[in-house]
């Protein structure tokens, strides 16, 4: 059993997601699949209903911040009780393209930790540009959780493993060019490590050009493997734990 603890594989991100998440259960994959709004957070919802190796992560993006509204907020607060959610994703910050809006992203990323401490859930957190802001917000909330595609500095994901994160590392991981994520897992280690894929987006180096799916973690687990000088089967046990501890699953 593996677990890709982020992907986006429903219908308004693709044409074939269901056909996907059979193949992926076939193989032995659970996914947790990340809304981002109040539509993508519904497609999740019914996705997860009907799967069983779907799980559900419900929150809202930060190219919502502008929009939200408490009925939105509301909303959310109670699909978060659904038996089938694991969890409060895909939330954070992103100032990549803009930071006009930060006030608004805060704002928004800190009504998502507060629901997910009324719901006792583990968050799962985007973070671009924005990799202080996003540390000193976590740091005044009692919540556990994922970097997803983290791409900081060894030393900082390190001060967020101390905060009770793990570290999500996908196929950006087999990139020629991507030493730091490399580095990262060499610090880190297996320990503070869950698979994602982040499908259908950031395919491995192997699959250039291609829509990626979970079944793609297979590369995600070599190169981890080759980087901690340990076998497949030990990275894949490991962390299928690590994702069942936070998770749930």
């Amino acid at each position: 059993m593996m677990i890709d603890t982020h992907c986006h594989i429903y219908d308004s991100e693709m044409e074939n997601a269901e056909e996907i998440i059979i193949d992926a259960a076939e193989n032995d994959i659970h996914m947790i699949l990340n809304g981002t709004d109040p539509k993508s957070n519904r497609e999740v919802l019914e996705l997860a209903s009907k799967h069983d190796n779907v799980h559900a992560a419900l929150g809202y993006f930060h190219t919502f911040a502008d929009d939200v509204t408490d009925e939105d907020i509301t909303l959310l607060h109670h699909q978060l009780e659904n038996s089938n959610v694991v969890a409060v994703g895909e939330i954070g910050l992103d100032y990549y393209h803009t930071k006009e809006n930060r006030d608004a992203q805060i704002n928004l990323f800190e009504k998502m930790l507060e629901l997910a401490e009324k719901h006792d859930l583990p968050v799962i957190v985007h973070s671009r540009k924005s990799m202080q802001d996003t540390f000193d917000i976590l740091k005044g909330h009692e919540v556990a959780g994922s970097m997803h595609a983290y791409n900081g500095s060894a030393e900082m994901a390190r001060e967020f493993v101390k905060l009770g994160f793990y570290i999500g590392v996908g196929a950006t991981i087999t990139h020629k060019n991507n030493r730091k994520t490399r580095k990262t897992v060499r610090e880190i280690g297996i320990d503070g490590i869950l698979l994602e894929t982040d499908s259908p987006y950031m395919p491995p180096e192997e699959k250039r050009g291609e829509m990626n799916t979970p079944l793609n973690l297979e590369f995600i687990t070599g190169k981890i493997a080759e980087e901690l000088a340990m076998s497949e089967d030990v990275v894949v046990e490991i962390t299928t734990q690590n994702a069942k501890r936070l998770f749930g699953i």
